[in-house]
Formats: C-alpha cells, sequence, structure tokens
C-alpha cells in the first residue's frame, strides 16, 4: 500500500467537520477511490460504496425524495448486505459528476447525523457532450454551498515517492536539517566515489521521479518491475485512458483540438521560452480557436497554466496577465513520457542536451510546488529576455524562484534581486546548498521542503 498524505487530510476532516459533505476532485487514475476505500474500512464500523460509472443502475437512488430516509431506503435496494450504523457509516459515492442530482443531496446528507458522506469526481465542472436527458437533469443541479468541503487530490509527490522507495520520515527530516540550516548536503569527494554521496544519491532519485511521477500504478509498477519500459507502457495505458475521457466527455467540436493541444506540451516545454503559443499547437492557432480545449483540459485536472505578472509584488494576482501563460502537467512522469522512452532514458543517464531539456526541468519543480499548494506565477517583461521562472507568495512578498537543469550563472535572478529586494530568493540546481546574501542555492529536490 502506498503512503499518501491525503490520508491524513480525511483524517482531519473527519475530526474537524460539522454538517459538511466531503467531494474529493483531481484527474483521473492518482488513487482517490483505493485511499477513501482505504480510510472508510479503517475509521468506520460500516462501509458503503457507491459508483455510477461501473453502476449506471445506482444513479436511480436519487431519483424521487432526496430526503435522507428515502435515500438510505433505495440504498439498501441496489447495494447487497449493506448496513447504516447511526454515527459510524461512511457513505463513498464515486463518480459523482455523473449525476448532478446525487450531487444536489449532499446538503440533505450532511444535514442527517447518521452517516458521513464522502464524494469524488475527476471531470467536475467540464461541460459534457451530453444527451437531452442528461442535459434536463444537469438543469436541476443544486451545488451544496456551505455543505460541503472540497479537497484537491494530486498524484504521489516527491517526498511520498522517497516513502514509496523505503526511504522513511527520519531520513527526510534529516535531509530537511540541511535545508534548514542551510548547509551543503555530504557529497562524494575524489577519496569517496560520487555515487556515496547523500546529495548525488537524492539527485538521483529525483531523476527517477521525473521518469516514474506520482500515478500510483506507474509507481508500483516501477517498484515492482524495476523496468524503465514497463514503467513507460503503464504511463502510455494511462493516456490512452485520457483520451478516451476526451471522447466520452468532451463535444465532439472541441475533441481533436483538446489533443491537439495536449500532445503541443512537448512542443511548448521543448522551446526557449516556454510561454504557451497557440501557433505551436497549429500554424495559425489562435486563442478564440483553442481557449475551450485549455479550459476543458484544466477542468479534467490533467493541466494548469501559470500566467505572467507585469509587476512582481503582492498580490501576485492583481498583476496578472492571462493572455501570456505557460502551460505545466500534473504529474511529471506523465510529462517526460511525452517526450518518448528514449528521451526519459537520457535524463536518468544525464545525457539529455538542449532546450527541452530545461522546459522538463521547469516542469518538475512545477509539479513539487503545486503539489505543496502554491499558487504560482512568472515573471518576464515583454522587452527583455530575462525570466523568473516562478514566484509564489511568502513571508509577505513575493519570492523568486530560478531554476537550472545543471549549474549555471543566474543573471536573470541577480537583477531580479537587485531591482524588487525580495527577503531572500532561490536557484535550484543540479548541485549542492549555498548562500551568497539573500540568493539561496538549492539542490533541485529541495523543492519538496519550500
Amino acid at each position: 500500500m502506498l503512503r499518501r498524505k491525503f490520508y491524513y487530510q480525511l483524517q482531519e476532516w473527519k475530526k474537524t467537520k460539522k454538517a459538511e459533505c466531503l467531494l474529493v476532485n483531481g484527474a483521473r487514475q492518482i488513487g482517490k477511490t483505493y485511499i477513501i476505500e482505504q480510510f472508510g474500512k479503517n475509521n468506520y464500523e460500516s462501509y458503503i460504496y457507491l459508483n455510477f460509472v461501473k453502476n449506471p443502475e445506482q444513479k436511480n437512488i436519487f431519483e424521487g425524495s432526496l430526503e435522507p430516509e428515502e435515500i438510505f431506503r433505495r440504498i439498501s435496494l441496489y447495494v447487497p448486505d449493506c448496513t447504516f450504523i447511526d454515527g459510524n457509516t461512511l457513505l463513498f459515492i464515486d463518480e459523482i459528476q455523473v449525476s448532478p442530482k446525487a450531487r444536489t443531496a449532499l446538503k440533505f446528507l450532511a444535514l442527517d447525523s447518521r452517516c458521513d458522506v464522502i464524494a469524488s469526481g475527476s471531470l467536475l465542472g467540464i461541460h459534457y457532450n451530453k444527451t437531452k436527458d442528461d442535459a434536463e437533469a444537469e438543469k436541476e443541479l443544486s451545488i451544496p454551498v456551505g455543505y460541503e468541503r472540497e479537497l484537491l487530490m494530486h498524484s504521489l509527490d516527491f517526498e511520498e515517492f522517497l516513502w514509496a522507495k523505503g526511504i522513511d520520515e527520519n531520513a527526510v527530516a534529516i535531509l530537511r536539517e540541511y535545508f534548514e540550516k542551510k548547509e551543503k548536503v555530504p557529497a562524494g569527494t575524489e577519496e569517496k566515489h560520487w555515487a556515496d554521496g547523500l546529495n548525488e544519491k537524492y539527485l538521483s532519485i529525483l531523476r527517477e521521479y521525473m521518469v516514474v511521477g506520482g500515478m500510483p500504478e506507474v509507481v508500483n509498477t516501477f517498484l515492482e518491475t524495476a523496468n524503465y519500459q514497463a514503467v513507460y507502457a503503464a504511463q502510455q495505458k494511462i493516456f490512452k485512458a485520457y483520451e478516451d475521457d476526451i471522447e466520452q466527455y468532451a463535444k465532439n467540436s472541441e475533441k481533436p483540438k483538446i489533443k491537439a493541444c495536449y500532445n503541443s506540451i512537448p512542443r511548448q516545454l521543448a522551446k526557449e521560452y516556454t510561454k504557451f503559443q497557440y501557433k505551436t499547437v497549429e500554424r495559425n492557432g489562435t486563442a478564440k480557436k483553442y481557449d475551450n480545449s485549455l479550459a476543458w483540459l484544466e477542468d479534467a485536472g490533467l493541466v494548469v497554466t501559470v500566467k505572467n505578472v507585469s509587476l512582481p509584488m503582492l498580490p501576485l494576482k492583481a498583476y496578472e496577465q492571462p493572455e501570456n501563460f505557460k502551460l505545466y502537467t500534473t504529474d511529471i512522469g506523465l510529462t517526460t513520457s511525452m517526450f518518448g522512452f528514449e528521451t526519459q532514458a537520457a535524463l536518468i543517464k544525464k545525457t539529455l542536451k538542449g532546450p527541452a531539456k530545461g522546459g522538463i526541468y521547469e516542469n518538475l519543480i512545477f509539479d513539487m510546488l503545486y503539489k505543496h499548494g502554491y499558487h504560482l506565477n512568472y515573471y518576464k517583461k515583454t522587452d527583455s529576455s530575462q525570466e523568473i521562472e516562478f514566484l509564489f507568495e511568502k513571508d509577505g512578498a513575493a519570492i523568486p524562484i530560478e531554476v537550472k537543469s545543471k549549474n549555471g550563472e543566474t543573471e536573470s535572478l541577480n537583477n531580479f534581486i537587485s531591482e524588487f529586494e525580495p527577503p531572500y530568493a532561490y536557484k535550484l540546481v543540479d548541485g549542492n546548498v549555498g548562500v551568497n546574501g539573500t540568493k539561496i542555492t538549492l539542490p533541485q529536490y529541495m523543492a519538496a521542503f519550500l
């Protein structure tokens, strides 16, 4: 069983909730169903599971009256051997996006104290290619505002990947101490082979994470086989499932455009300047043609847009430029697999060269920061080639991060520090810890501690 931080978020919800259900959102195949099931079985005497995709007939449970007593009675007709134990039952409604009436019912279930309710969905908020009946049902959707708490779940982050590899919390805590004290991590020397150094060890594991990523099925494949080709095959299987979702849920007119945008990501990241360009999707591509397609991908949890800011000061949202943005995927392993197996192999062997390498490392750092809950921006003046890859708000300031795929000069970061005087700034490199005034150099894996 992969250990997931989200399990503790579920425990916190159970402890602190009042009259509210929990709605778990996130991309497909990140492990939502598995972790909620484990939580239900471990923390309740009775666990009841509904899935509207596997069992479409279960949608009938929410036809007619939405009084909890009626819903419980209908559940007993569709779920064999279910038992409701007052105050000690978890009802898990999976794929809730398929039934708008079930979403409406969350309010009434939240007000009823007989059972706790968790709902989950992967394509919430997407405008589906609905049938007439589905469209009519959608009109009846009433979001239970004030009666549901929404949590976003991700694929495994880098720390969870370390746990999966058998590196326990104590080892991670020791590494975190070097970050907090801003001290160099022990590294290999001429007398001691580089592979024996702690810093090199974690840089090597980070490259594994770049290739494997955090999708549970892929991580388990890696742990069971130690075979990168098997990892790549598992990732291609996930891509096929995503394509199936596009075919099933997107409007017919949007399907080819959504696929074109998603498939353009390797080309977007391979540019010297990774700003998203519609002409990279299609020679004469425009925002008017592709904006809805990008919105679909973002609603599905497959990508996130990171917007440029005209001024790197708080509040960053006030200075965002929506027309200037970068596009990153939400799982670094899926990102690298889009470039092909040979590129993944080159990343592991440290032989990859060219602009694509920088874009891949950008997506890696995005992956690590986004999964910590940061809202990210970037900064680039239109009349300058200098760029700060990421900005995030912390300690009452806009904190800059410059990402280096190796350990090079930081002219952009130096100029930023001189002009805007942040309390501190980060340079993430394929190297070790160092401090020069307000500029803090960190090995890339320490992005997990920011």
